[in-house]
C-alpha cells in the first residue's frame, strides 16, 4: 500500500503534469514571473521531449482555460483535420482497407499542437517564444532521462524501425538511460531564427514562427516526406495524403465549451463533441446521488457508475463527432434526457449497447462496431489506452496531461497527445513524426465520426475545468484513451461525494467499463466488461460479479495518471497521480 500523501498547497502558483520535469518547468516559469499560460506552454513543449512515446511535436492538444480578466471558460482546439486527399473512396475502395490504419502515414492529420500552443501564448501569455521553448530545447539538445516505458516502446518496434523506418532507427535506437534529440532541437532553433528575423515584437515573432511551420520549411518537409510510401500495420507500404496545402489552410480555433450542471453548485466544462469530453457532462447528470463511506465507494456506487458509463459511451458512438447533428449535444445534456436514461440503470449489469434517441432522433451505430475480445485497457501497463505499433501489430502508446493555476486567477487544463515515436516514422529533416489521429474515424459514410476531408477526428482527448457557483476552482485530466473521462469521474466522485482532497481523490481506487467500442482499431469491445483496481476490496468485487459484471481485476495502482490543480481557502492546490512513478505536482 502506498503511503498517505496530501495535496500540495501554496499562495502563488500550482502545477501538475504527467512528468515531473514538465511540472518543474512550469513552476520555474511561475517563479520567474510568468503567468499560467507561459508556464503551461513551456511545460507542453517539455512533455514532447521527455514523454515521446506519449506525445510529440507533430501531435495535437485540446485546451480548456479561464483568464484572470474573464472567468468565462473557453476552449482552444489544437486538433488538426483530415487532409483533403484522405477519403473513404481512396482508403476503402482504392486501397481495399476496412479501417484506417493505426500507424504509418495514412492516418496523419494536420499537426495541431504547435499552432495551439503558440496562439495560447500570443493571446494570453507574456513571455517570448524563445523563452518558453528554452527548457525543451535544452532537454532535446543536452539530453533527458529515458523512462522505462519509453525504452520498452522502442524495444518492441526496434525490428520494424531497422527494416522499414530508417529515420526512426537513427533517431531512437541509440537511446540508453539518457538520450538527445539534436535534429528536433535544430528544428526549433530554426523556427526561432525565423521568428527573430521579423524584429523584436513578441507577437510578430510568434506569428512568424506559426507561418514557418504551416506555410514554410516545416510544411514543405512534411509534404515531401509524405510522398514516399512506408510500411504500416497492414504490412503494406502506403504514402501519406497530408500536403503543404493542408497545413497552410488550417489554424487553431477558439470555441465555446460544453458546460454541464453537476448538481450542488458544481458544473464541469469540456470541449464539444469533436472530443469525447461531453461524456463526462452526461455522466455527472446521470449520477445525481452516489454514496461513499469513509471516502470509499460502495459496490452500489461502482455498479451505478459503470452502468451510467455504458449509456453515455453508447451515446458517444451514435452521436459524437465533427459531423454531429445540429442541436444534438444540447438534447443529450438536457435534464429530461438524463432522467429517461437514468431509468435504464437497473440492479443488474447490462450487456447491451444502448444509445438513446435525443430529440426523437434515430441512433445509427457503425456496422463494424461488433463485440470482440475483452479489452485490457489500463491493465497491462500504467494508465495506457491508445494503441500504436508493434511490427504489424500493436503496442501501447498514450497521452500526457498538464494543469496550471496562478495567483492572478488564470487556470488552464491541456491534454497533449499524438505523434508517438512508435506510431509513425520520424521525419529525418525535422526530428519528429506525424500523428495518427485519423485512425479514430470510420470508413463508413453518414456517421458523425466518419472519415471526411477537412473534418476533425473524434478524439478521446478530454481536459476539464470545474466551476463551483460559477467560479473556476478545478482543472484536471488524465491520459487513457477511452478511459479518460471514466477515470476523471472516479476522481471527481471521490473529491465531491467522498470529501477527499485532490491527492487523496487521485489516490482512491479506480475502475472503468469496457462495454462499448474502442476508439482505436480493431475497435473491439466486451459486453458486460469492466476493469477495477483490487483496492476496491474483495467484497465489492464479488458483489459486482454477483450483479453480472465481467470483472477484470487490475493491480492496486494501475488505472490512470490523473493530474489536478485548484483553488480554495485562499490557497492554490495541486496533486498528481503516483501510479506511474514519474508524475509531479507542486505549489509555492
Amino acid at each position: 500500500m502506498a503511503p498517505t500523501a496530501f495535496e500540495r498547497r501554496g499562495a502563488h502558483g500550482a502545477a501538475s503534469s504527467t512528468h515531473h520535469l514538465a511540472t518543474a518547468t512550469a513552476m520555474a516559469v511561475l517563479a520567474r514571473g510568468g503567468n499560467a499560460f507561459d508556464a503551461v506552454v513551456a511545460a507542453g513543449f517539455v512533455l514532447q521531449v521527455v514523454e515521446p512515446h506519449m506525445c510529440g511535436p507533430g501531435g495535437e492538444v485540446p485546451i480548456v482555460f479561464v483568464t484572470a480578466d474573464d472567468p468565462t471558460p473557453r476552449v482552444l482546439c489544437g486538433q488538426g483535420v483530415v487532409p483533403a486527399g484522405t477519403t473513404i473512396a481512396h482508403l476503402r475502395d482504392e486501397l481495399g482497407l476496412e479501417q484506417v490504419p493505426g500507424t504509418g502515414l495514412l492516418p496523419a492529420t494536420v499537426p495541431g499542437a504547435w499552432d495551439a500552443w503558440l496562439v495560447l501564448l500570443r493571446d494570453h501569455g507574456t513571455w517570448r517564444l524563445a523563452d518558453v521553448l528554452e527548457p525543451a530545447i535544452g532537454y532535446a539538445a543536452g539530453g533527458f532521462p529515458v523512462l522505462p516505458q519509453t525504452r520498452a516502446a522502442i524495444d518492441v518496434v526496434a525490428a520494424h524501425f531497422r527494416a522499414h523506418w530508417p529515420g526512426s532507427a537513427q533517431t531512437w535506437l541509440s537511446a540508453g538511460e539518457t538520450h538527445r534529440l539534436p535534429v528536433l532541437a535544430q528544428t526549433w532553433q530554426r523556427l526561432l531564427k525565423e521568428a527573430a528575423a521579423v524584429g523584436s515584437d513578441r507577437v510578430a515573432q510568434i506569428e512568424a514562427a506559426r507561418a514557418a511551420w504551416y506555410r514554410g520549411f516545416v510544411a514543405e518537409e512534411i509534404d515531401r516526406f509524405c510522398r514516399t510510401p512506408v510500411v504500416d500495420e497492414t504490412g503494406r507500404a502506403h504514402a501519406g495524403r497530408l500536403t503543404a496545402d493542408d497545413l497552410a489552410g488550417w489554424s487553431a480555433t477558439y470555441e465555446e465549451p460544453v458546460v454541464a450542471d453537476a448538481g450542488g453548485g458544481w458544473a464541469v466544462v469540456k470541449p464539444a463533441a469533436w472530443s469525447q469530453g461531453p461524456v463526462l457532462g452526461q455522466l455527472v447528470q446521470l449520477l445525481p446521488e452516489v454514496r461513499y463511506v469513509d471516502g470509499r465507494p460502495t459496490a452500489e456506487t461502482v455498479h451505478t457508475v459503470v452502468e451510467a458509463a455504458k449509456l453515455a459511451f453508447a451515446d458517444r458512438e451514435a452521436w459524437y463527432g465533427d459531423d454531429a447533428p445540429p442541436g444534438v449535444l444540447a438534447d443529450l445534456l438536457a435534464p429530461e434526457y438524463a432522467a429517461r436514461r437514468r431509468a435504464l440503470i437497473g440492479a443488474e449489469a447490462s450487456w447491451e449497447l444502448r444509445p438513446g434517441s435525443p430529440g426523437g432522433r434515430t441512433p445509427a451505430l457503425p456496422t463494424k462496431a461488433a463485440p470482440g475480445g475483452v479489452r485490457g485497457d489500463g491493465v497491462s501497463a500504467l494508465g495506457l489506452g491508445e494503441p500504436t505499433i508493434a511490427e504489424t501489430g500493436r503496442t501501447r502508446g498514450d497521452t500526457v496531461h498538464v494543469d496550471v493555476v496562478d495567483a492572478a486567477g488564470n487556470m488552464v487544463s491541456a491534454t497533449p497527445s499524438g505523434a508517438w515515436l512508435q506510431s509513425s516514422p520520424a521525419i529525418p529533416a525535422l526530428g519528429f513524426c506525424l500523428g495518427t489521429r485519423a485512425q479514430m474515424t470510420w470508413l463508413e459514410e453518414g456517421l458523425p465520426s466518419s472519415l471526411v476531408p477537412g473534418k476533425r477526428p473524434r478524439t478521446t482527448l478530454s481536459p476539464t475545468l470545474a466551476l463551483r457557483d460559477g467560479e473556476p476552482v478545478l482543472a484536471f485530466g488524465t491520459p487513457g484513451g477511452d478511459q479518460q473521462d471514466q477515470w476523471q469521474l472516479c476522481f471527481w466522485l471521490a473529491h465531491t461525494a467522498g470529501g477527499l482532497d485532490l491527492q487523496a481523490a487521485i489516490d482512491s481506487p479506480a475502475w472503468h467499463s469496457t462495454a462499448f467500442p474502442s476508439s482505436f482499431a480493431p475497435r473491439s469491445w466486451a459486453p458486460g466488461g469492466m476493469v477495477a483496481e483490487d483496492r476496491l476490496g474483495a467484497e465489492v468485487l464479488e458483489e459486482l460479479r454477483r450483479r453480472g459484471h465481467a470483472v477484470t481485476v487490475a493491480g492496486g495502482w494501475t488505472l490512470g495518471r490523473m493530474c489536478a490543480v485548484g483553488r480554495g481557502g485562499g490557497m492554490l492546490r495541486a496533486a498528481a497521480d503516483r501510479r506511474s512513478g514519474y508524475g509531479g505536482a507542486a505549489a509555492f
